[in-house]
């Protein structure tokens, strides 16, 4: 179940990756040229979406994946070439068309269905793993929660996501953010204290559904900050 906020701030993420950021996300989840600050994003979101993937079992053969937030699907392909069944779901159809394309020539272009909508929708079904990288880095704890509850109540065995981590680094760079034209800022990151994660996990239906936190994993390069966590159905 996800709340007015949720569905505020999701619409807000539709319009940017759909219409404003467009051509430099698609240019940050690819080979091209970046600044140097895109570069430090890139390299860290390479980082995570590596610790994401080593998390999965090696042999993914007959596995049911969603790929929760799934941008150009990069992790999609990843997850399947270890022979996993993907769905990527993300909220802007434009990069779900480019990726699409992308996966058009690969091999494993038939094990991966890509859809445009809400991660958190249930009509997508039962999963053996959940994957949300950087997906949830937006939304307030008020509303992560009860994304992570929807997810683990479809998950059999894992849900792996990520959280902005509650440093002062993090605080700094997102007041710094305030300082640049609207129109090239990207939606406010939420931070979150890991403690307070944890403690919320655990007081939330999360627990009922037979999970407990398991790994968790910082990575931090130049302007990227992001922190994994695991959930494991024990």
């Amino acid at each position: 179940m996800t709340n007015a906020t949720y569905e505020t701030r999701r619409g807000e993420l539709k319009t940017y990756f759909d219409r404003t950021a467009k051509d430099n996300w698609v240019a940050l989840t690819s080979n091209t040229p970046v600044s140097r600050i895109r570069q430090t994003v890139r390299q860290g979101r390479e980082e995570m979406r590596r610790t994401l993937v080593d998390w999965l079992p090696l042999d993914l053969s007959g596995a049911r994946i969603l790929d929760a937030g799934c941008g150009t699907g990069m992790l999609a392909i990843e997850a399947a070439n270890r022979g996993a069944e993907v769905v990527a779901v993300d909220i802007s159809p434009t990069l779900i068309e480019e990726a699409k394309n992308r996966t058009r020539n690969l091999p494993v272009r038939d094990q991966i269905t890509f859809e445009a909508g809400d991660m958190a929708d249930p009509a997508f079904g039962y999963f053996d793993f959940v994957v949300a990288m950087d997906s949830l880095i937006h939304y307030p704890i008020k509303s992560v929660i009860p994304v992570i509850e929807g997810l683990s109540s479809r998950a059999r065995q894992r849900v792996a996501f990520t959280f902005a981590p509650k440093t002062p680094a993090l605080a700094a760079m997102k007041s710094i953010g305030r300082f640049f034209p609207k129109s090239d800022r990207s939606p406010s990151i939420e931070p979150i204290s890991e403690a307070n994660l944890r403690s919320a996990i655990e007081a939330s239906m999360i627990t009922n559904f037979g999970f407990q936190i398991a790994r968790t994993k910082r990575v931090s390069t130049g302007f990227y900050k992001s922190q994994a966590m695991e959930i494991v159905n024990i």
